[in-house]
């Protein structure tokens, strides 16, 4: 873990100005098998520091591959000058955003480092299970990804404090093939937030998960197309979860917003159903730490829940400093950086439609002729909230009773209309906590949701 050495460097905050020092690593530790081979075995990390500084509505930054005290007094001056300089050709006398107090954030997670050999032996353990139950597969494929982020923030006007974000998976890949040949595949993300010891100590709890995907590939094999249409359906809450953070997340990011989002103009309207509340948790959900708890931003911000639908109304965006002065409400705690040379943005974090009352095989029984749609590889959406996302896994709804599997398909639609067609919402719910962020910079997010029963376009054949 990162030792503190920028502390006494708050001496040389510059007065009159916001400043915002960090200090950052991140590490990344990958191993793969695939047919029981290891072909990958990779173990990376970066570390440096970098200083941003906001004067008269303009940021001076700065970053340096080093970490070393000398390094935090050199991107301190040079995010200083930088900001001086700007601020002198901008003409502006913008005052900086106000501060919502000053306090130290406490260390959340302690970080430690497995030996490659650990993840290795790991992975090869989960790999003979497979091999050993299942040898009628075309192929298999284990991966382990680790990654964290240890964090240092040290702000002029606002909270400092030490945190980390350790995550680390194992992806199972099983694949074979239907009777005409064709290739089916299925795929399951096992772990979640913490440290490889403290996820992966026992893989053999992941085993009922394997089991669980073989069975789900062996309904697959014999699957059928979907009937292209508008149908009811009942989404999973990883569909739910994909539909939240890609056609609807985006859309209430302040930024976003500011650019032209749909949702500008559809503050405090209805845009979903009654039956749907949206949030963006910061590290607690439903009385459990979140799949990705995030406790301080990288401008110093403490992380906040930012609930962007309440019963069908949208109710507010997802904020930086900036952008909270901007509207005249407080900072949600969603500006973050992926390496210490980037600069945070507004990001979600732990992104789901909150469950409702329904119980699963009620919705299933309400069901006529429709489709349970389970996992999702993919998606894709635009500030118009108009998506389409990848179905990898499915089954028929036939009067009630769930039928044949599904190969694969895809759902189309725009987002704020689709969820004003959810009548039901199941009273359990999913979480994926493997997801990353492409926007401008890469992020770990994690996303959910209940069962939904809605309307939407299914693709066919």
């Amino acid at each position: 873990m990162l030792q503190d050495i920028l502390a006494a460097k708050k001496a040389l905050f510059a007065d009159g100005v916001q400043t915002v020092l960090r200090g950052q690593e991140n590490r990344t530790r990958s191993v793969a098998f695939v047919n029981g081979d290891l072909v990958s075995n990779v173990r990376s990390e970066t570390r440096g520091i970098n200083a941003r500084v906001l004067k008269n509505g303009v940021y001076g930054f700065a970053s340096m591959a080093e970490y070393s005290e000398s390094a935090a007094e050199s991107v301190l001056k040079a995010a200083t000058e930088n900001a001086f300089f700007l601020a002198n050709h901008a003409g502006s006398d913008k005052k900086a955003p106000r501060s919502f107090g000053l306090g130290n954030v406490a260390l959340n997670h302690d970080l430690t480092d497995a030996e490659q050999k650990k993840i290795i032996e790991a992975c090869r353990e989960m790999d003979n299970y497979i091999a050993k139950n299942y040898p009628d597969l075309k192929s298999r494929t284990i991966s382990y990804r680790g990654q964290s982020h240890d964090k240092i923030v040290y702000t002029s006007d606002a909270f400092s404090g030490h945190v980390t974000y350790p995550r680390c998976h194992i992806y199972t890949v099983m694949s074979t093939e239907t009777k005409d040949g064709v290739p089916v595949e299925l795929f399951k993300a096992h772990g979640g937030f913490g440290n490889f010891d403290e996820v992966f100590g026992d893989v053999s709890k992941y085993f009922p998960d394997i089991d669980d995907l073989y069975r789900k590939l062996m309904d697959k094999k014999e699957g059928v197309y979907a009937d292209a249409g508008y149908k009811t359906v009942i989404l999973g809450g990883d569909l739910a979860g994909m539909l939240s953070h890609e056609a609807v997340g985006h859309t209430v990011e302040a930024d976003l917003v500011a650019g032209g989002s749909v949702a500008g103009p559809l503050l405090n309207k209805q845009v979903a159903s009654p039956l749907v509340t949206l949030v963006d948790f910061a590290h607690t959900t439903l009385g459990q730490t979140a799949p990705l708890p995030v406790y301080l931003d990288d401008e110093g911000t403490v992380a906040q829940d930012a609930v962007l639908i309440k019963d069908g109304i949208l109710t507010g965006y997802m904020h930086n400093r900036e952008s909270a002065e901007r509207w005249g409400v407080a900072p949600t705690g969603n500006a973050r950086a992926w390496d210490f040379s980037d600069e945070p943005i507004i990001r979600m974090r732990n992104t789901a439609i909150l469950p409702g009352k329904d119980k699963f095989d009620d919705m299933i029984a309400s069901v006529d002729d429709g489709y349970l749609l389970v996992k999702t590889g993919n998606g894709q959406a635009d500030l118009t909230g108009e998506f389409m996302f990848g179905v990898n896994m499915g089954y028929e709804i036939k009067n009630g009773k769930l039928g044949r599997a599904l190969l694969d398909t895809t759902v189309s639609g725009i987002a704020f209309d689709m969820l004003k067609t959810v009548d039901m919402v199941s009273s359990d719910m999913n979480w994926s906590s493997a997801g990353t962020c492409g926007k401008k910079q890469p992020m770990t997010t994690s996303f959910g949701g209940p069962y939904l029963r809605c309307k939407i376009m299914i693709g066919g054949r």
